[in-house]
């Protein structure tokens, strides 16, 4: 099993549904910054190019890496790919080094100033999802389909059908970190 998240550029809107699903499911609706990325706390990382002409959306998260350096980096263990593919923390391992977030070439992790702790998607409330058999909260709010999940190995999936039909990048994929974030950029 390789889950796997898909992210739509061609269909999203831009809303902004995802960003606030994931700050209300996995962080209790605060309105505490993220004093890593600034805005909300969250796992999804809006960035906006402002080129005039034709702004620019990119939403970026956790690319749940096969290759992912910050487990490679972790001196505990705490940072892990689990059976099913995601890249995870044991919180009850971590001890705050923040290597895995110097290592993480995307910058998809950030410090929770409570804990000390980085935090990254997925997050708990998503966690139980899945094992309550649902998608993650970004993928359930998007009112214009523009994510999916779901098992790259399973050509029934969502996330392996839309990977056929669509012109599709992985971002830094020089990096070797062989992620598992797709983002469709046409047809």
């Amino acid at each position: 099993m390789r889950l796997a998240h898909l992210w739509d550029q061609s269909k999203c809107i831009g809303c902004g549904a995802c960003v606030a699903a994931c700050n209300a499911a996995n962080y209790e609706s605060t309105d505490a910054p993220n004093p890593t990325w600034g805005g909300l706390r969250t796992n999804i990382l809006r960035i906006t190019f402002d080129l005039e002409a034709k702004p620019y959306l990119l939403l970026v998260q956790c690319q749940h890496c096969e290759n992912a350096p910050c487990v490679s980096v972790c001196p505990t263990g705490a940072s892990y790919v689990d059976g099913d593919g995601l890249v995870k923390i044991k919180p009850e391992l971590c001890i705050g080094c923040k290597y895995c977030m110097t290592a993480c070439p995307y910058g998809m992790r950030w410090l929770e100033p409570e804990t000390g702790l980085p935090r990254k998607c997925m997050s708990e409330e998503c966690l139980d999802r899945l094992k309550a058999g649902l998608q993650p909260v970004c993928v359930t709010v998007c009112p214009a389909s523009a994510r999916a999940f779901g098992d790259l190995d399973d050509p029934g999936s969502e996330v392996s059908k839309r990977l056929r039909g669509g012109r599709v990048i992985r971002l830094l994929a020089n990096k070797g970190t062989r992620p598992k974030y797709f983002v469709v950029v046409g047809r």
